[in-house]
């Protein structure tokens, strides 16, 4: 791993400063009358801003997304990256700025290495309606369009939050198109149905494994209930990031995302309780103060009339548990939207897959998402939720 000897920096903030020294010369110079936008978006811990000393190891450096318009992408963009190579300083302030590819299929990485040729950098050209396609599959700002409503419903539940932020996070340094920061803002939050659709489909996630702890314990199958318990704090974290409009991330980087957030403080120790519980008792008292907590935290916002935030038993059964359903009934009731309220409250593709390699193609996402709903009527009436349990 290579170590500048100036010590670790921001990812985002050595993109900046590889673009302001070294990039926009080569720019002014070469191409003094193309319009271009200068930025560090898309893939890497950087642009979520949890980048480390050991995010180095690879994929990590001086790196940069030089965007133009479609047709000067296709004009100029080779010989920019031809230029750039033969151009760009060996290193930015002590990152060289050459990246030796490992050549291994089954880890197709890039790592930083100084050279004496040409620079192989990673400074790359893209066109925004491009560009977004690939990270999205929206067909740019025709589709996304100027105001909100303009993208439909279905579309916004087939992106992946984590590429949301990738899209959305990062840092702009100059944009001289004005379309990428266009995209970045009509981007930045889900439509306001769209967000109560899915904080009803969190709830209901939720609703469908609480009473499942204390089953699993009951029968002996304490790891059974750990496991549960564990995905109820994976799925209560997810649904604070919601209602503190913030996208989720995927799992390497949740834990950090959830930190941030202003229910963290009085939340962690619950979610802390539950993970290091040894015994079905402290498991469930843990989640319910959890649950207790997240459930204030929704009705402060207003969306929808309080409800009831106390823990209750699960129906005749010896368990404590919130019914979470309740919430998810509350908040589907104040969908509006109709392409929304015809749907089950199944959510976006990444409240019902976590599969990396499905995430990745967007294409594919926004067709599974359109078969979504295509049920009988009874089964997508919000008025007919019922408690999911066991037997």
């Amino acid at each position: 791993m290579v170590i500048s000897g100036g010590g670790f920096m921001p990812g985002v903030e050595l993109s900046g400063v590889l673009y302001e020294e070294a990039v926009r010369p080569v720019l002014q110079e070469g191409w003094p009358g193309v319009a271009y936008a200068a930025a560090r978006v898309g893939a890497g811990s950087e642009v979520l801003g949890f980048d480390t000393a050991r995010s180095a190891d690879h994929d990590w450096g001086p790196r940069l997304e030089i965007f133009l318009e479609a047709e000067d992408r296709v004009r100029y963009g080779a010989e920019m990256g031809r230029v750039l190579g033969e151009r760009l300083p060996k290193q930015v302030r002590g990152w060289p700025t050459h990246f030796q590819e490992s050549g291994d299929p089954l880890d197709p990485v890039g790592r930083m290495r100084l050279t004496d040729g040409p620079v192989n950098h990673r400074v790359d050209v893209y066109d925004v309606d491009g560009w977004l396609a690939g990270m999205t599959g929206v067909a740019g700002l025709a589709e996304i369009g100027s105001a909100e409503g303009t993208l439909p419903a279905r579309v916004w539940l087939a992106i992946a939050q984590q590429r949301l932020a990738e899209v959305t996070g990062g840092a702009v340094f100059h944009d001289g198109l004005g379309s990428l920061s266009a995209v970045r803002r009509r981007l930045a939050w889900y439509p306001e149905q769209v967000w109560r659709y899915l904080l009803a489909c969190q709830w209901q996630r939720i609703s469908q494994e609480e009473a499942f702890v204390g089953r699993c314990a009951e029968v002996g199958d304490d790891i059974g209930s750990a496991v549960v318990a564990g995905r109820l704090v994976r799925d209560l974290m997810r649904l604070c990031l919601l209602l503190e409009r913030r996208y989720a991330p995927y799992s390497k980087w949740l834990g950090s995302a959830f930190r941030q957030l202003e229910v963290a403080e009085s939340l962690a120790p619950s979610l802390r309780g539950v993970l290091a519980a040894t015994d079905y008792p402290a498991r469930e008292r843990h989640l319910c103060d959890g649950y207790e907590t997240v459930a204030a935290l929704q009705n402060a916002c207003g969306l929808i009339a309080p409800v009831d935030p106390r823990r209750r038993p699960y129906h005749a059964r010896p368990f404590l548990v919130l019914h979470a359903e309740r919430f998810a009934h509350a908040l589907a009731q104040s969908v509006t939207d109709p392409e929304l309220r015809d749907l089950p409250l199944v959510g976006g593709v990444d409240q019902w897959a976590d599969s990396t390699d499905l995430l990745n193609q967007p294409q594919v996402i926004r067709a599974a998402t359109g078969a979504i709903g295509r049920a009988e009527p009874s089964a997508r009436l919000p008025e007919e939720l019922a408690d999911v349990g066991d037997e």
